[in-house]
């Protein structure tokens, strides 16, 4: 074969790789653009771009202009084609900015699974975001607070247009601040709680990487049986970033729900999920400085 055959024939072949590349990028483009409803629990609403609405149902398909809003007491979950889960709390409302690599949560709670091989996303609230790559966090934002916590993984909080404003956030840590101030400090809390009461665990079938965070967990555990991590009469009911000082004989009663979360502050709203979420606080590090990092310094 001459040398202008074997050139030839080199041209074809990266043609042919070149087009494949763009096939699979339109692809990748046009699935990353919506997401199928796999789970709904009561008055759950599709919301179109022209502000018509109808009740939704699984299977129904969530497009880049569409908003996904649920009602009081009810739930949804969002599933998209890389795999990445979205549940919603009770009174949440989440739009898509520009596909979901760019989603908004206008108010409310939110629990993100992002496989280790999807490209992950970026959820807004207001004034801060949060970019969420391979792992598990919850994400809650109401008018003056929010929330970031993570089970597994890590996530990177932010404000937009603010430089260096941002805390790399590991499994087992939670943010709760106010968007128009600086992102504090991470706060450790316990992961085994939070499984057992939240309502993004409690009421949806098992998520994928489930062992993933029951490991987290039980890395939790080990560090409280060496004292690394020390258990708190610190607990945060739900929605909101009041914390409430409980008697340690109680702490065991909270799974149930038997005590009732504090008067309500201006920093309180009503909990889109009734979880608890204890604070833990690390060997030598006085309690106060975890309650001051729980509401935000």
């Amino acid at each position: 074969m001459d040398n202008f055959s074997k050139s030839k024939d080199v041209a074809i072949c990266l043609a042919a790789l070149f087009s494949a590349v763009l096939i699979s990028n339109s692809g990748a483009a046009t699935s990353l653009r919506e997401a199928r409803i796999t789970q709904i629990l009561n008055d759950v609403r599709l919301l179109g771009s022209d502000a018509t609405s109808h009740r939704a149902s699984v299977n129904d398909k969530v497009s880049a202009d569409g908003t996904l809003q649920t009602g009081g007491g009810s739930r949804a979950e969002l599933t998209f084609p890389d795999q990445t889960v979205a549940r919603l709390a009770a009174n949440t409302a989440l739009n898509f900015k520009d596909g979901t690599q760019n989603l908004n949560l206008s108010e409310g709670a939110l629990l993100f699974q992002v496989p280790k091989t999807a490209k992950g996303v970026k959820v807004h609230a207001a004034g801060v975001a949060a970019a969420i790559t391979g792992s598990t966090v919850m994400f809650e934002h109401h008018p003056g607070m929010y929330k970031f916590l993570v089970l597994e993984g890590s996530g990177r909080l932010y404000r937009p247009g603010h430089l260096g404003d941002s805390v790399l956030v590991l499994a087992g840590q939670m943010v709760i601040g106010n968007p128009n101030s600086a992102v504090s400090d991470p706060v450790d809390v316990d992961i085994a709680r939070f499984l057992k009461t939240s309502h993004f665990i409690i009421d949806f079938a098992p998520l994928r990487n489930e062992a993933s965070i029951v490991s987290e967990s039980q890395k939790q555990q080990s560090q409280k049986s060496k004292k690394v991590l020390i258990d708190t009469n610190l607990v945060i009911f739900g929605g909101g970033t009041q914390v409430s000082l409980v008697q340690p004989a109680q702490t065991g009663a909270v799974d149930q729900g038997a005590i009732a979360p504090a008067t309500p502050t201006s920093t309180s709203k009503p909990n889109p999920m009734p979880d608890s979420i204890p604070p833990l606080r690390p060997t030598g590090s006085p309690a106060i400085d975890t309650a001051k990092n729980a509401v935000g310094r």
